[in-house]
């Protein structure tokens, strides 16, 4: 809505009728079709005098925007449309600027937004409220403390999927400034039943859902819970998730609302720790278990969650199951599980009000000064269900007393405002519900007293003896009704069960089912339960469970359900009845939480029990309407001429004036001292009807009026303009004539200037022209001169060059001359010297040579070796290899009769080179390399498997028997220290299937051992070991033969498979050779061996390409003393960890092997034969 349509009254373009006390006329059908109307266009709320009806749209409306605080804000109760936030201003300044407390009652049943008013309500406070850091600080904190009591006190149902399960009433306290200071909240009946069992289609309380939703991986596991809800019995499974509803966003949004009210994390932590143990409370089951002295008791199905349960609470898992157990010894396994659903109602329902009174904690205000104090109760509506408990019959008392007290602050403020504006006062008759509500809370023939009174009863007390109470006391009273009763007129009433009772509420009957009653008003925690909390580490136990405390056992009765609740109401009452009422009743429209859906049964049941009609009546008994002198007479004065357009007396005269002209009767209306009182409807509906056909006579005038104006207005700037146009054109017309006349005037100008510059132009080029010729012959005789010089000089030049080449050229042919002339007497003094050395070298020949005929030649060749040697030695020092024992490489020799020394030296260095290598080994490296020296010389050539097997290092123990805990005992059963620790398979001897054992070997015996359970089935001391059979092949089969005759041997060899097989036998052949007592173990290696198999000989053989099915499958030919078992040749290399040792550690000369063949796939087939098959 625009500024321009703000609206000044409630009057004002109206849809329906904002007010029903100004229905006409008034019955409850023209009522439902009024809230009908303006539902259907979007107008939720409707006024009953003060009392504002709150209609649940089911989705956002523009309604709530800051721009409506704005325009609420100071504003009149009755000068705007409808709207909560009209009561709210009207509270909030009644409370600031009058000095009166104010309370707002919410009311409605669930699903009608009385949780969304509640907040509406306070938001808008929080908003018109004073600013500032602390002030602010204040607000959000009370804001902030809705999420909270809504995760834990909310729950879906199927009427509502937020709907409330505890009535909530906070009192906001403000300063004299009407800044908020602080609050305390009070909380009523929370349904704490819900946590232990909820009906179909509802779920339990938000917390839960939302902490297994929304809580880190880390927090649930400390909380020892799982996301799954299906694992939690107290968690119903066909509504656990809730379309529009953010479970994981909204424990966000409580984790951050918490910590904004003031709860510390070690807090936080405490409540979620309850929350997870009532989930693990839930899913303790019990089992019946007979004692020896014949009496059945119940003992813990499974103790795990029992166990979780109690590590969160911090509680002894003892204690906890003797309290389940020891009040269940004479009595049947329902008691236990009343006792756990009990402590669960318990546990939660204590940590819910621990949470109301650390909130208080958190928000109360700090200052001792005076307060003003603004109350807001969101309660439970009247309730009538097809099935209603104890619950309900609770809930329907708090809303008889609220109803009563509604009824009497209505009558009381209608009463004071008569008083206050001097108008005589008329007794109004109404339905008084204090009859229905002393049936209830009478102390001695009330409902709840003999509830009380039949619990504290000894002997058997169940729900069948209270309601025979019931009948025999409360038979003649005129609102209760039972079959059973001493009435005769509801004997015969089949619509009352036998186990029922009917009390007649001001809102209608409702039918009581009577079960249940007892048990629920005892509410009774069995005190060993209640000193197993107490005994609890958990922080917050002590404070919940204060009577277990075992130094102040208090056997007094703890006070029932009712008890409480009554007295809780009454304090509500006493409470209310200080503060101005405001009252908001919520009505939804439909039970299909939908929008534009109207149900009109639905609105008139609810009407009904809120009572709306008789509210309605009540306002209406006196004075229909009220309304100040001054806005009556602006709205009226129109509709008198002494009045229009300005009255200049008091507003009282002139409302005098208006009605005495108009000669409305005496009888309809009443001047009080600040107000004019309108007993009838009609009057206003008439006053309001001459109103808006005056407002079209006088919107006539002033059309009439504008027009005028509007066409004078037209006229006289018509008039202007043409002036203004004429007084243009003529400026233009004579602008453009002077422009010709310019425009001439130039042209003439501009011949005659051209003209006079063309005459003068021709005399200065004659001029130029005579300047010219004059030059040009001046030029062409100084050229003249020019070039006879020219001719002259080159001439002088030509003749001095020619004497310069002459005798350049005669020079030269001297010099040449000479040269030729040098260069024959240089060789003829070069032929003298040659034949002078070679006559004195002839003569030096003949003098020596009987010395160096003999031995010259071998001298020479000797010092010529030698110096080669030198030569090459020389060279080698520079041009070594590296120290690395693999490097082949070598320096090439310069000639060839070097090579046998070059190979020596080769060799020699080569052997140096490894020497130094070795002496850089620690001992562990030299056992190990002395291990694969041994496995070269036992399988090199020999077996297929053994080239795969040089890079992978012998670790020996590869299951870490001393350091894994699973090998304990069997690591304890073995005194010598283990060599070798691995897994093999061993052949079965029926049936040749393969069956993993642990294979040990120590320095004096090899055992076999059960993998699973570390049973050692075989210990075989290495005396008794003979030899060791293996194939060619790249297979891991290996056999082990024992001395016939020995114990060991009595069931025959051990036929064994493993991928470390070239690892094992080096090692048992180490092993045996080490001891100087035994004899060596001899190592077989063929393709076909025998193997004892107790009192047969089988033969083993080997034949290569089998199949690669990997499984035992017997041969055709002999069913009985054959096996084929194919098997890969060993492990592929990429699979296998990497060496931790470097190519260098394997020096060439010593295994012979450095670059091993790549694994070979094809498989082989093992072939078992009987001994007599084999011949």
């Amino acid at each position: 809505m625009s500024k321009m349509e703000v609206k000044t009254s409630l009057l004002d373009n109206m849809i329906g009728v904002g007010d029903m006390v100004l229905l006409e006329p008034l019955n409850e059908d023209s009522f439902i079709e009024n809230l009908r109307k303006r539902f259907d266009h979007n107008e939720i709320y409707t006024y009953i005098g003060s009392v504002v009806i709150s209609m649940n749209p089911y989705r956002a409306l523009p309604i709530f925007t800051p721009d409506k605080v704005e325009e609420y804000r100071n504003r009149n109760f009755y000068e705007l449309s409808p709207h909560i936030y009209a009561l709210a201003d009207e509270a909030y300044r009644s409370l600031r600027d009058q000095d009166k407390d104010q309370c707002i009652l919410i009311t409605g049943e669930s699903g009608a937004g009385k949780t969304e008013a509640s907040k509406l309500v306070m938001s808008y406070v929080a908003a018109v409220c004073g600013k500032g850091q602390e002030v602010n600080k204040v607000k959000e904190q009370l804001l902030q403390s809705n999420p909270v009591l809504e995760a834990f006190g909310n729950a879906k149902t199927v009427r509502n999927d937020n709907s409330s399960r505890f009535g909530k009433y906070m009192d906001i306290e403000f300063d004299f400034k009407g800044d908020p200071l602080g609050g305390v909240i009070s909380n009523y009946l929370l349904e704490k039943s819900r946590v232990v069992k909820q009906p179909r289609g509802e779920r339990n309380f938000h917390i839960f859902y939302q902490l297994l939703s929304g809580a880190s991986e880390d927090t649930l596991k400390k909380l020892k819970l799982d996301r799954d809800f299906s694992k939690y019995n107290y968690l119903s499974l066909d509504s656990a998730v809730v379309n529009g509803l953010d479970d994981a966003a909204s424990f966000r949004t409580v984790r951050n609302a918490m910590q904004i009210v003031g709860f510390m994390e070690d807090e936080v932590q405490s409540v979620l720790e309850l929350v997870a143990a009532v989930l693990k409370l839930g899913n303790i089951e019990f089992k019946p278990e007979s004692r020896v002295n014949g009496f059945d008791e119940s003992r813990v199905k499974d103790k795990n969650d029992l166990k979780e349960m109690c590590e969160l609470l911090g509680i002894e898992q003892s204690v906890l199951e003797r309290a389940f157990s020891f009040r269940t010894v004479e009595a049947k396994m329902e008691k236990a599980y009343y006792a756990r659903d009990a402590l669960a109602k318990n546990l939660y329902s204590r940590m819910f009000s621990w949470l109301v009174n650390r909130i208080n904690e958190s928000i109360k205000a700090q200052t001792k000064t005076r307060k003003k104090v603004m109350g807001v109760l969101d309660i439970y509506g009247f309730e009538i269900f097809e099935d209603n408990s104890f619950e309900q019959f609770i809930i329907n008392y708090c809303n008889e007393k609220l109803q009563q007290i509604f009824i009497e602050l209505t009558l009381r403020e209608e009463q004071e405002e008569y008083v206050r504006e001097g108008i005589e006062w008329t007794n109004i008759d109404y339905f008084n519900n204090a009859i229905i509500c002393d049936l209830i809370e009478n102390n001695t023939n009330g409902i709840l007293a003999m509830l009380d009174e039949e619990c504290l009863r000894p002997g058997t007390v169940t729900d069948e003896t209270f309601l025979d109470k019931l009948n025999t006391i409360c038979a003649e009273h005129q609102h209760f009704e039972s079959r059973l009763s001493k009435n005769q007129k509801f004997l015969t009433d089949h619509s009352l069960p036998h186990s029922c009772f009917r009390i007649q509420h001001y809102a209608g009957k409702v039918l009581y089912r009577v079960e249940g009653f007892v048990d629920k008003n005892n509410d009774l925690l069995y005190r060993d339960l209640s000193q197993a909390m107490y005994k609890a580490n958990h922080s917050l136990m002590k404070a919940l469970f204060p009577e277990g405390n075992p130094a102040k056992v208090n056997l007094k009765r703890p006070p029932t359900a009712g008890c409480q609740f009554k007295a809780s109401v009454a304090t509500l009452m006493k409470n209310l009845q200080t503060k101005n009422p405001n009252y908001i009743r919520c009505i939804k429209p439909n039970d299909k939480k939908a929008a534009h859906i109207f149900t009109e049964s639905l609105v008139c049941h609810q009407a009904r029990y809120l009572g709306l009609m008789e509210n309605v009546r009540v306002r209406r008994a006196g004075y229909a309407f009220r309304q100040a002198y001054e806005p009556c007479l602006e709205r009226y004065k129109m509709l008198c001429k002494q009045t229009w357009p300005h009255w200049r007396g008091p507003a009282r005269q002139g409302v005098e004036v208006l009605l005495n002209d108009l000669q409305v009767p005496a009888e309809e209306f009443a001047y009080g001292r600040s107000k004019i009182f309108i007993r009838n409807p009609r009057t206003l509906f008439t006053l309001e009807e001459r109103r808006r056909q005056c407002l079209e006579d006088l919107a006539t005038l002033i059309q009439k009026i504008y027009r005028g104006w509007k066409c004078r207005t037209h006229f006289l700037l018509m008039k202007k303009s043409q002036v203004v146009v004429a007084a243009w054109y003529r400026r233009y017309a004579q602008q453009k004539k002077y422009q010709q006349i310019k425009s001439s005037t130039i042209v003439m100008q501009s011949f005659t200037r051209g003209w006079k510059a063309r005459k003068i132009l021709r005399e200065l080029k004659y001029q130029k022209r005579c300047k010219e010729a004059v030059t040009t012959i001046a030029a062409y005789w100084h050229g003249t001169q020019a070039r006879r010089e020219l001719r002259r000089l080159k001439e002088e030049a030509r003749n001095k060059h020619a004497v310069t080449v002459i005798w350049a050229y005669w020079q030269g042919t001297k010099a040449r001359r000479e040269l030729r002339r040098l260069k024959e007497e240089a060789r003829r003094k070069h032929a003298v010297a040659v034949i002078w050395a070679y006559w004195l070298g002839l003569k030096v020949r003949r003098e020596y040579r009987k010395f160096f005929r003999a031995n010259a030649g071998k001298k020479i060749y000797d010092f010529t070796i030698q110096r080669i040697m030198q030569k090459y030695f020389l060279g080698l020092k520079n041009t070594m290899p590296s120290m690395s024992p693999i490097d082949k490489s070598w320096p090439t020799r310069p000639y060839t009769f070097l090579d046998e020394a070059d190979k020596e030296l080769k060799r020699i260095f080569h052997l140096w080179r490894c020497k130094k290598y070795r002496g850089q080994f620690t001992e562990q490296k030299k056992a190990i390399f002395e291990e694969k020296l041994e496995a070269s010389e036992i399988f090199k050539d020999k077996k297929t498997l053994y080239p795969s097997s040089v890079a992978q290092p012998f670790k020996g123990d590869y299951l870490e028997i001393n350091k894994n805990p699973k090998y304990q005992k069997l690591n304890s059963l073995v005194e010598e220290k283990v060599i070798l620790a691995d897994v093999v398979n061993k052949i079965n001897r029926a049936n040749g299937k393969a069956t993993p054992r642990i294979f040990l070997l120590t320095k004096s015996n090899f055992v076999l051992a059960d993998q699973k359970s570390g049973q050692i089935k075989a210990s075989v001391p290495l005396p008794d070991l003979t030899s060791v059979s293996v194939s060619t092949q790249s297979d891991g089969f290996f056999a082990l033969r024992l001395k016939e005759g020995t114990a060991s041997a009595s069931k025959g060899d051990f036929l064994l498979s493993s991928d470390r097989l070239i690892e094992i036998i080096t090692k048992l052949h180490r092993s045996g050779t080490a001891a100087a007592e035994r004899e060596q173990i001899n190592v077989d290696i063929s393709d076909e061996f025998l193997v004892q198999f107790k009192q047969d000989k089988v033969c083993v053989k080997f034949i290569p390409g089998g199949p690669r099915t990997g499984t035992v499958s017997p041969a055709s030919a002999r069913t009985t003393a054959c096996w084929r078992c194919p098997f890969p040749l060993h492990r592929d290399a990429s699979v296998d960890p990497p060496s931790p040792y470097p190519s260098p550690v394997l020096p060439v000369p010593t295994l012979g092997l450095l670059n091993p063949p790549p694994p070979i796939s094809t498989p082989i087939t093992v072939q078992f034969f009987l001994s007599s098959d084999f011949k």
